[in-house]
């Protein structure tokens, strides 16, 4: 099974705009992306679909956004383009119709995946709780997995970004339960997330800001829209600048700490080319909205 991105690079790209879609489309712009899909690919994009609050709220990506993210893959000519989720706190499909999301699916005529059901294949991940989790089969056949997801702190994680959606969006309800806690996910849930960072390779990964959640997420949370997203072909570099606009260097996430020491991704910030924006000011705009007041890290 396939262990390694399909591209490494340490770039983070950055885009802002009252619409969302221009904005995801200026942060892709950044990424070295000319010859990143074949027709020979099949695309799976992994939509936060947590629960049914909507995408106003912070909790779920937005309904247009992930019809743009479609749209920028159709550009491409992929053989397969799919959109996935597992809902972690309902029934997939009651968030895909009561969001909105099956209308995008249809008009856009293509796959909806919901993860929390087979066909399985048993991953072997070697977590300290579980040593192994039944994921669907369709990571066979996935040569681009696409995180796309809410920046939120969390109450569990610290922060919850590109790496964690993937950790928690593909192991079944049908076997770990609603919330996903009955075979012992959450009893070490960073070790857990670092596991599947190793053995679910994310290719590009996409962060919206718009909103974003503070306070406590995953879903009861204050939502700031800051009209920003983030895009990544490396999910630690992109979670790391997710994780200083919270107000935390890496070492301060221990799923983000570790996966750093185990060579998953770029987290050093003098390594991270952050294009679009000096990290500074993106902290000070990210900060003034979302907190009233700015601030920075190294400042």
């Amino acid at each position: 099974m396939r262990k390694n991105r399909k591209l490494e690079s340490p770039i983070v790209g950055y885009g802002r705009n009252s619409d969302e879609k221009i904005s995801l489309r200026e942060a892709l712009s950044y990424l070295p992306l000319e010859k990143f899909v074949s027709k020979e690919d099949v695309v799976v994009i992994t939509a936060n679909m947590v629960n049914e609050n909507p995408p106003e709220k912070g909790v779920v990506v937005g309904q247009e956004s992930l019809r743009e993210v479609i749209k920028f893959f159709k550009e491409m000519n992929p053989k397969k383009i799919i959109v996935a989720g597992g809902s972690g706190g309902t029934n997939t499909k009651n968030v895909l119709h009561n969001i909105g999301f099956d209308k995008i699916v249809e008009e856009e005529n293509i796959e909806f995946l919901d993860l929390n059901f087979g066909p399985f294949i048993e991953l072997e991940i070697n977590s300290n709780i579980i040593k192994s989790t039944k994921i669907n089969s369709i990571i066979q056949d996935a040569t681009i997995i696409v995180s796309f997801t809410q920046l939120k702190a969390h109450e569990e994680a610290t922060i919850s970004a590109c790496i964690k959606n993937i950790a928690l969006s593909w192991p079944p309800a049908e076997i770990h339960g609603y919330p996903k806690k009955n075979l012992g996910i959450h009893e070490d849930l960073h070790d857990f997330i670092v596991a599947m960072a190793k053995n679910i390779p994310i290719d590009l990964s996409i962060l919206s800001l718009s909103p974003a959640m503070i306070g406590t997420g995953p879903s009861k949370g204050i939502a700031k829209n800051t009209n920003m997203v983030l895009a990544s072909l490396d999910p630690v570099a992109i979670d790391t600048i997710g994780a200083r606009l919270l107000g935390f260097r890496p070492q301060a996430v221990n799923y983000l700490f570790r996966c750093i020491k185990e060579g998953i991704g770029q987290g050093t910030i003098d390594n991270i080319d952050l294009k679009g924006i000096k990290l500074v000011e993106i902290e000070k705009e990210f900060s003034k909205v979302a907190y009233g007041a700015e601030f920075t890290i190294d400042e």
